[in-house]
């Protein structure tokens, strides 16, 4: 176990390159069991998620190797249908191979997910459009069973925009001659990413990047060599990070179009932003105007993902800024270890007030979940004075070597093993 060691207040000024996006790559693992030949995908971080993912592939009889960035997937060996639940409980999208498996065997096993803690996040709405389409369900001491006793037609109408639901309707109707229509569909370009990769292996998919989707099935799909788009909440965290420290800060390989309301957002704050193809440049005086209201909203609206690490670069504006959290109900778990720096917020249902102070200071901190792990960071680099940051494996699931890309800025800041308790002995 270790803690980061944060000194601050730090200026960040350099470059990072952004890595692959965690939530493309992970369902497109899933989507490497659908294929018949061996896959090689491009631009994949390394961080926890993708390992836990790994990891599940070879339980199934997959052969996995790691290459640089590059991921070489065997699939010819899958001959498992049951999820580990050692496995599945370490990350929330291990429920994505509920459709990849349904699509293989026409019957999948698994616990029921892990991941961050965010409150209410049921997978009712996988169970039932996956239902409608002919899929009976069981489940029993937190696990679920899924059995496709007749692969039906369908139209499927969402009643929310679940990238979840859409990603596993995707995974499960690739295969078989069977055509289902998707209306209500998430938009998230992560889900273009995963249509990108099913269609360069041989799948018949339209309608990417829209709330309506066709999927018409095929008897087989073979493997591909496909790129994974750049991780738009990664570009996120290091805008913020700058802009809350102040700096002038470059990000190679993102992609600017994928977050414009954060970038718009950053503007309305006083930072200077430029983007150009894979390149974004942000300059920033550290003295942020407040924001008012932020609201997070499905994409192309403001990434709940990206809520916690705004709240954070603005906590030292001069004014109030408010933050409506839409999407889920406990995505305020950072607020109050905010508090412990000395950030004044309030927090009345699903809306959070932030009133600017003139100074934070150093606190011994713990973050509860992924990107709350990622704001706690930024506001211990403003914070005067050393934090101690704890519950480091929520921030490696998402981030691929954050400590040394924050050095690489001019960040001081150190991990360092937490003594085991001691235990006496009589």
């Amino acid at each position: 176990m270790k803690k980061l060691l944060v000194a601050g207040p730090t200026r960040l000024s350099g470059t990072v390159r952004i890595h692959g996006a965690k939530n493309s790559v992970l369902p497109i693992l899933a989507a490497c069991c659908l294929c018949c030949s061996p896959c090689v995908l491009h631009n994949c971080p390394d961080i926890a998620d993708v390992r836990t993912a790994l990891a599940i592939l070879e339980s199934l009889g997959c052969k996995a190797r790691r290459e640089g960035s590059t991921l070489c997937i065997d699939p010819t060996g899958l001959d498992r249908h049951c999820v580990e639940p050692r496995l599945a409980g370490k990350m929330r999208s291990s429920v994505l191979f509920l459709g990849a498996l349904l699509a293989r065997f026409s019957q999948a096993e698994l616990a029921l997910p892990g991941g961050c803690p965010l409150g209410d996040r049921p997978i009712d709405l996988h169970v039932k459009a996956l239902s409608q389409l002919g899929v009976r369900f069981c489940f029993e001491e937190g696990r679920m069973r899924a059995v496709w006793h007749k692969r039906l037609d369908g139209d499927i109408r969402l009643p929310l925009p679940s990238v979840g639901a859409t990603e596993n309707l995707l995974l499960a109707c690739a295969l078989g001659k069977r055509t289902v229509n998707i209306t209500g569909a998430a938009r998230e370009p992560e889900i273009a990413d995963l249509i990108g990769f099913l269609r360069a292996a041989g799948a018949d998919i339209s309608g990417a990047g829209t709330s309506s989707l066709q999927i018409c099935g095929v008897s087989r799909l073979h493997g591909a060599t496909y790129t994974i788009l750049p991780d738009r909440i990664e570009t996120a965290t290091y805008l913020c990070m700058a802009a809350g420290c102040g700096g002038e800060t470059e990000l190679l390989r993102c992609d600017a179009r994928l977050l414009l309301p954060v970038i718009e957002c950053l503007r309305e704050a006083g930072c200077e932003i430029s983007a150009e193809s894979d390149r974004i440049l942000l300059h920033s005086s550290g003295k942020l105007l407040p924001l008012l209201p932020v609201s997070t909203a499905p994409y192309p609206g403001f990434p709940t993902d990206a809520q916690a690490l705004l709240m954070a670069a603005v906590l030292k504006a001069a004014g109030v800024s408010e933050f409506r959290e839409t999407i889920f109900e406990r995505r305020f778990l950072h607020v109050p270890e905010l508090r412990k720096l000395g950030a004044d917020i309030q927090v009345a249902g699903s809306t959070a007030r932030v009133r600017g102070v003139r100074q934070l200071h150093g606190a011994k901190l713990r973050a509860e979940d992924l990107r709350g792990a990622a704001a706690l960071l930024t506001a211990s680099m403003m914070a005067e004075g050393e934090s101690e940051l704890t519950g480091l494996c929520h921030l490696l699931r998402g981030y691929e070597k954050p400590e040394q890309n924050l050095k690489n800025l001019g960040a001081s800041i150190k991990s360092v093993d937490i003594p085991a308790p001691f235990v006496y002995n009589t």
